[in-house]
């Protein structure tokens, strides 16, 4: 009886060391993994650069950053996370922002930032017809929703005073830069900057425009590498953003 229970004994000193052992080993394990970047921080980070090249904010509206993609396993950086804006630069409700690790290890991504909220829009106070110069008795304004908004909308009916329409404009339409003359953005037989936004990954190619086209008017461009025609709309300067389906 006396064998077995000191049996006993050291088999129960046995399973407490196995287990003693194995928490160390896990313990050990956690502590040598690699730390992970945290997502929040890229977006705060993604969200400051963004307010430096934005327009500045209304009380109506805020910034929102992400979501960040495929990033969730991003090793911690050993030095400060540099931003700087991503290709195609900004238009002025979103911006591409890039995001990279100059040292250990090395990695960037890009962070999509969008204003939402409300602005203040300009709509047509009656039907205007096309060649009209326009007044400001010929517009009205109103606060909407910005996601709801066409692209190129005007915000500012200061800015749209004295410009002429290049078309029927109904009464009650939102007046954006494609109702109205300006510069061209892009010009047929032009090289440009083609980009497309997959699932808030960029990528940037050469491209030829086909067509001419003013800011945030659709226009058709030639891929130089795959030699296909896709349609895109001008953003700025000889930039296309292509719209992915």
């Amino acid at each position: 009886m006396k064998i077995s229970s000191k049996i006993r004994r050291y088999a129960g000193c046995g399973c407490v060391a196995g287990l003693l052992f194995s928490g160390a080993a896990t313990a050990s394990a956690l502590d040598s993994s690699p730390e992970i970047q945290d997502n929040a921080q890229l977006e705060a980070l993604a969200r400051s650069e963004a307010t430096l090249n934005l327009p500045a904010l209304t009380p109506h509206q805020r910034l929102a950053a992400g979501p960040i993609y495929g990033s969730t396993r991003l090793g911690r950086c050993n030095q400060p996370v540099k931003a700087s804006v991503g290709p195609g630069g900004q238009m002025r409700d979103r911006v591409l922002v890039q995001l990279s690790c100059p040292g250990a290890p090395p990695w960037h991504i890009y962070v999509p930032v969008r204003v939402i909220g409300t602005s203040q829009v300009v709509f047509a106070a009656h039907a205007i017809v096309a060649g009209s110069v326009l007044s400001a008795n010929d517009m009205r304004t109103e606060q909407r929703d910005i996601s709801a908004l066409p692209p190129g909308y005007m915000d500012d009916p200061a800015a749209t005073v004295g410009l002429t329409a290049s078309r029927p404009i109904a009464s009650g339409a939102v007046i954006t830069n494609q109702f109205l003359l300006g510069a061209k953005a892009v010009e047929r037989g032009q090289t440009v900057t083609l980009v497309a936004d997959a699932g808030g990954m960029s990528v940037s190619m050469q491209g030829r425009a086909l067509t001419d086209g003013m800011v945030n008017q659709r226009v058709k461009v030639e891929n130089l590498s795959s030699g296909k025609v896709v349609e895109g709309i001008a953003r700025s300067q000889q930039v296309v953003e292509i719209i992915l389906q």
